[in-house]
């Protein structure tokens, strides 16, 4: 329960700022769809949060994000044009009789791509495509997905389907007699994701440090073997309010620390301080996203009751939310928040150390970032914009709010059925099962289905609303909608 003391014990409190290097970086909004605070708030060390506008260029960073490759390309346009070909035989046979933009959106709807928004390029948002046609993929891959059918950069892709598309890039390039680029490579040692709209991300960013000394000189280094897990993006409007980012909270935020996801053996040391100035932009960017507003209706009584209700028994993690907003960046014990652990010991401290140790923490420097080496459990984020955030936990394991609040009725299985919003759960539109069905050849329908019994995809855990009445749950879910 939070006491009457709860605004003067948020003020005082002095928490570490952590970040954490387990998640693909992103980003994300239209640089004529900036929605930004007026009011500050306070984080957990007492300092008044901002949008960090004077570090860099919010405008610029957006721009530098989706025009500038600073990957390989991943392939050319007249690939990704003939990936239908190699569809199951109905899907195939619908492309076939479309002309090339329907083709292009049948595209964009199998591997969770959307358009930019207030953009008539009708480039994806997820990828920049040069003059050339080369694509490669950027930061809102899984940063940049769409909230219930609307493309909203910054929102977490919970329909990416990068394990699919890569697989089916692999057989598209055979057909064209091309050899198969990095990703496909890659993705026959390290998994990229068996759920759509998750990625083995935890895993992507330690398999990179692991090739690089602290200065970032690429070093050989024999392959090591990894906890392969899948992760669900963050929405990037927490950004601005958190001291830190990411789910386990180790190491403190920075812009350098959004440069991580870079380190292939392409980029050596003079890449990254030759950008880091773009980076300070991306930093503002993300800085300035706020999250989008609900837009349904809301019974304004209901929600009042409650806020009451959530600010005596969610406020403590979670925070307080308005004008004199609050957010403490908890971290809360494994052992009290009991959701898949995996996530949790597959960042060793070895590993964390080595980031502790290198360019992106600042280390040897006068502004040195401080690190965790050893978390004991998850920092509980703000619930800015929940709503628009499904699924839910940091692993995806939950499909709505409601499901959040009654934790003995969360599903086994579960798929999307569609991208519209679950008005009465608040959430995901989705099929429960008790387990997937046998038989399916098409490899993104398979992947549509999460298993909460698989490894590291367990949806327990979280279990604080069983101490509610179920009005007072009923009140608690009309307030989120108000976040």
């Amino acid at each position: 329960m939070v006491n009457a003391n709860l605004k003067q014990t948020f003020d005082c409190r002095r928490c570490l700022v952590v970040l954490c290097l387990s998640a693909i970086l992103g980003a994300g909004h239209s640089c004529r769809s900036f929605t930004c605070a007026e009011s500050p708030g306070r984080n957990a060390d007492g300092a008044e949060s901002t949008d960090d506008s004077s570090i860099g260029d919010a405008r610029r960073g957006y721009r530098y994000l989706t025009e500038t490759a600073v990957l390989p390309s991943d392939f050319h346009q007249s690939t990704f044009d003939e990936l239908w070909k190699v569809w199951p035989e109905e899907l195939r046979h619908q492309a076939e009789q479309a002309d090339p933009q329907e083709r292009r959106q049948l595209a964009y709807q199998r591997y969770g791509l959307t358009v930019r928004p207030d953009d008539d390029s009708g480039k994806p948002l997820q990828y920049v495509v040069d003059e050339k046609g080369a694509w490669t993929m950027n930061c809102f891959s899984c940063h940049g997905g769409s909230v219930y059918g609307k493309p909203t950069p910054g929102a977490p892709n919970n329909r990416y389907a990068l394990q699919s598309l890569t697989e089916e890039l692999t057989k598209a390039k055979a057909r064209l007699g091309l050899l198969p680029g990095r990703m496909e490579l890659g993705a026959l040692f390290i998994p990229l994701g068996t759920t759509n709209g998750t990625t083995n991300a935890v895993v992507f960013g330690m398999g990179l440090m692991n090739g690089r000394d602290a200065k970032l000189n690429v070093v050989a280094k024999l392959p090591r073997s990894f906890t392969h897990h899948d992760m669900d993006a963050p929405p990037w409007w927490y950004f601005y309010k958190r001291p830190s980012i990411y789910i386990d909270g180790f190491a403190q935020k920075g812009h350098r620390a959004l440069m991580q996801f870079t380190l292939v053996p392409e980029n050596g040391p003079d890449f990254y301080r030759d950008n880091e100035h773009h980076f300070k932009d991306v930093y503002a960017y993300l800085s300035s996203l706020r999250p989008p507003t609900y837009t349904g209706e809301i019974d304004q009584r209901l929600a009042e009751r409650g806020r009451g209700v959530f600010n005596d028994n969610c406020a403590e993690c979670h925070g307080m939310y308005g004008e004199d907003w609050i957010y403490p960046n908890r971290t809360v014990s494994i052992d009290e928040i009991k959701t898949d652990p995996v996530r949790l010991t597959a960042l060793t401290a070895e590993g964390r150390k080595r980031y502790a140790e290198s360019w992106f923490a600042h280390a040897g420097e006068a502004d040195e970032h401080q690190t965790v080496l050893s978390p004991d459990g998850y920092v509980a984020p703000p619930l800015d914009g929940v709503w628009a955030s499904a699924p839910y936990f940091h692993n995806g394991s939950v499909p709505t709010l409601w499901h959040v609040l009654h934790p003995e009725s969360r599903p086994t299985v579960w798929r999307p059925l569609s991208q519209e919003l679950d008005t009465e759960r608040i959430g995901l539109t989705v099929e429960e099962l008790d387990q997937v069905p046998a038989g399916i050849r098409d490899i993104v329908l398979r992947r549509s289905y999460f298993d909460t019994r698989s490894f590291g995809k367990s949806g327990k855990g979280h279990d604080f609303a069983n101490r509610l009445s179920e009005p007072e749950k009923h009140a608690v879910l009309e307030y989120l909608k108000t976040l």
